[in-house]
């Protein structure tokens, strides 16, 4: 066996071999790429005949170099950066830090702790589609967020009639109107029809003229006001915000189209539609960071564990405490987290777990984090079974001990 270190950047990458008693057999820095990868095979092959003999430790799971190192039939463990820099400690406690160095750390890591860490995945093509599409959907709609809300702190400092008009600043209502009069003055000068019109053009279909009334009111009343010079400054600044929010909607819109498409086509994507709380959105989004391959987890456990629902104990003497666990895949756990909310009112075993751990004086949020622990076993029985969602068997064990108790 062999080792190899790949501490990666942009545009090179620091290699060291090494083999089983911990002795360096070859350093080099190469540039990323084809060329890269060539003479990466190269080196590997002056000491390894077989790639089966090849372990590789890298920090990152992605990318075209790493697909590679996959596809030559290397091992190949993704180490958290987390992990590699108390690893470092091991080696140099000066603080002292390097590209060679943790080319070094790494190759050390998978030569005596492999066994702690888990190989990159054996994802398909088809659920790593997916998974690029829900990650780029969601970060999407998270920048949404943040632009929406400059729009909202500028428009607090001047014209806080929008704010009160407008519940949504990203929604097609208040974008449209927004666009046509982004400053007070403006605003006020609007008359009903042509709010409506904005509002039609926004694509509002129902109630509006009572909207367009509503909303002229609220731009019409007494405020205070900048002069004109600053007000249209700030309108300049809002007409902007107002155009690039109503083109993350469109994009949000069309890769939220090719997320279900890409969803529906996964040979699991049935056992995940059927379980409760999960629409194609959300269900892609949970499928794609657990991935698909069947010899990922080792159980329900490992699965609980990787999606960060599992409760983290922490105990030293008489010391002991249950917390939630902070790192971990934060796509992943915010999808469960929303998983759970929606399970509340799609399955009735779902809202009675929550109600009885409400009732125990947890938290919404401990309440949600302990039901989304449970869906994800749930969900680990159905694709090991191959079966879609049953609620008689996901909670009929729970309602029988219950009426046990009652009885």
């Amino acid at each position: 066996m062999i080792f190899v270190g790949n501490d990666w950047a942009e545009d090179h990458h620091d290699i060291e071999v090494m083999d089983d008693a911990g002795v360096t057999l070859a350093r080099r820095r190469l540039p990323e790429g084809v060329v890269g990868v060539g003479m990466l095979h190269a080196l590997i092959a002056e000491h390894a005949e077989d790639p089966a003999q090849v372990v590789v430790g890298i920090e990152t799971d992605r990318g075209l170099w790493v697909a590679s190192l996959v596809a030559a039939g290397y091992a190949v463990y993704a180490i958290n950066p987390l992990a590699v820099s108390r690893y470092r400690d091991r080696h140099v406690t000066s603080g002292a830090k390097s590209d060679a160095g943790d080319a070094h750390v790494l190759a050390d890591l998978v030569r005596t702790d492999r066994h702690q860490h888990r190989p990159i995945a054996g994802d398909s093509a088809e659920v790593l589609g997916v998974r690029v599409l829900a990650r780029a959907h969601q970060r999407l709609i998270w920048d949404r967020t943040r632009q929406t809300n400059r729009l909202r702190s500028a428009l607090r400092e001047f014209f806080p009639a929008a704010v009160a008009a407008f519940e949504d600043l990203d929604h097609p209502d208040a974008l449209a109107v927004l666009a046509k009069a982004p400053t007070p003055a403006t605003a006020a000068r609007l008359s009903r029809s042509a709010i409506a019109a904005a509002l039609r053009k926004g694509g509002r279909q129902r109630n509006i003229d009572a909207r367009a009334a509503a909303i002229q009111t609220v731009l019409r009343a007494e405020q205070l006001e900048f002069p004109v010079v600053l007000a249209d400054a700030y309108g300049a600044q809002v007409r902007a915000a107002v155009a690039v929010i109503a083109e993350m909607n469109r994009q949000i819109e069309l890769l939220q189209t090719e997320l279900g498409a890409s969803f529906d086509a996964h040979p699991d994507a049935e056992i995940y539609h059927s379980q409760p709380g999960l629409g194609p959105i959300l269900g892609a989004r949970v499928l794609g960071e657990f991935g698909d391959d069947p010899n990922r987890y080792q159980d329900a456990r490992s699965r609980r564990n990787y999606a960060g629902t599992s409760p983290l104990t922490k105990a030293s003497g008489k010391k002991r405490a249950v917390l939630a666990r902070f790192v971990r895949n934060r796509h992943l756990a915010d999808a469960c987290y929303q998983w759970a909310f929606c399970s509340l009112s799609a399955s009735p075993g779902a809202r009675a777990f929550y109600d009885e751990h409400r009732a125990k004086g947890e938290t919404h949020d401990q309440a949600l984090r302990v039901l989304s622990n449970r869906l994800v076993g749930i969900l680990d029985g159905c694709l090991r079974s191959r079966t879609v969602y049953d609620e008689d068997k996901a909670w009929g064990h729970r309602n029988a001990g219950a009426g046990d108790k009652a009885a």
